[in-house]
């Protein structure tokens, strides 16, 4: 049946996701769980959770599905924080990304996110990085807002934990490769469950006080308090964001007024906006605010015909980043 289905079939709450995603056939047909076919299951399932908390992304797949296409993971996105004590976790991009290095992935690019007080850093499989989900992981600069900001995001992140705690990093690596002739199924809840787990929020609920005086000054690092580094949202690659905006707006989908293009014009991207969701606050209030998102994204060729352009746009992301502004 080949490792990949192995490892995500049983596990994910819809029953069609996996024969719905468009799989490179060394991932479908890898008798082994390799790097890059343990990439692509923490993918899937990320992907699968996301659809759980998005209801505007999940009727777009359904739909796309339900008309005989197929769903391409191109990337998820997850916020980080540095500047200030995260708790049990490592400051900033590297709660995720010393993970994520263990299975195969590589720093490609960093963006300076100025206008949000943020940086991002793509990550990419060394093996099939056009075919293998790309993350987009950004830092929020803490200390370049104010002191009452800083104290306010101390209190949120100070309580976090580590989902790594007592996890030999060194030791995911050497599974992969002592352990590729196991039982694939094995491996998931000491492997990619150990990796799904490190994409959520890992903080206390946040003070009602402490999210006001957050929002105040970063939609941004708001979202963070309530959400956490889970999904910020995940993006499907097609074929042509334009006449794709124009279909969802039709369906009556709340997809974003215009496409983002890169100064390259190869990356053209748009979104929904996001879901909103109930979170309940220290004290027990519960405030609606803005969940995760889903995104669409058109690459196009380089120009020296060596593959599709996989970089990303400091500009574009500071536009998709607003989707979580006011749901």
């Amino acid at each position: 049946m080949g490792a990949l289905r192995d490892l995500v079939a049983p596990h994910v709450r819809r029953s069609w996701l996996y024969d719905a995603m468009e799989l490179h056939p060394a991932l479908v047909e890898a008798p082994a769980a390799t790097p890059a076919v343990v990439a692509q299951a923490l993918g899937i399932l990320l992907f699968d959770g996301l659809l759980d908390r998005v209801p505007s992304g999940a009727a777009y797949a359904e739909d796309r599905v339900a008309a005989g296409g197929t769903l391409f993971l191109d990337h998820g996105a997850v916020r980080t924080v540095t500047g200030v004590d995260c708790g049990e976790l490592p400051e900033g991009h590297r709660s995720l990304t010393r993970a994520l290095e263990k299975i195969g992935y590589e720093h490609g690019e960093t963006y300076d996110l100025g206008r949000l007080g943020m940086t991002g850093r793509s990550w990419r499989h060394r093996d099939l990085p056009e075919h293998v989900p790309q993350y987009f992981v950004s830092e929020l600069h803490a200390e370049r807002f104010s002191p009452g900001f800083q104290a306010a995001a101390a209190r949120v992140l100070g309580t976090s934990r580590d989902p790594l705690a007592g996890v030999a990093l060194d030791d995911l690596s050497a599974d992969l490769s002592a352990d590729l002739s196991a039982d694939p199924a094995s491996l998931l809840p000491t492997l990619v469950a150990t990796l799904v787990a490190c994409v959520r929020r890992h903080h206390d609920p946040p003070s009602l006080a402490d999210y006001e005086t957050l929002l105040a000054e970063s939609a941004e690092m708001a979202w963070i308090a309530t959400e956490g580094t889970a999904f910020n949202h995940a993006t499907d690659r097609v074929p042509d964001v334009v006449a794709l905006a124009e279909t969802e707006r039709a369906a009556g989908r709340p997809i974003k007024d215009g496409v983002e293009v890169s100064r390259s014009g190869r990356v053209i991207q748009t979104a929904h906006r996001a879901a909103p969701v109930e979170r309940a606050f220290a004290g027990g209030e519960v405030r609606t605010v803005p969940g995760s998102f889903y995104e669409f994204i058109t690459r196009l060729p380089l120009p020296d015909g060596s593959g599709i352009d996989l970089a990303f746009d400091a500009s574009n992301a500071q536009e998709i980043f607003t989707m979580t502004r006011g749901a």
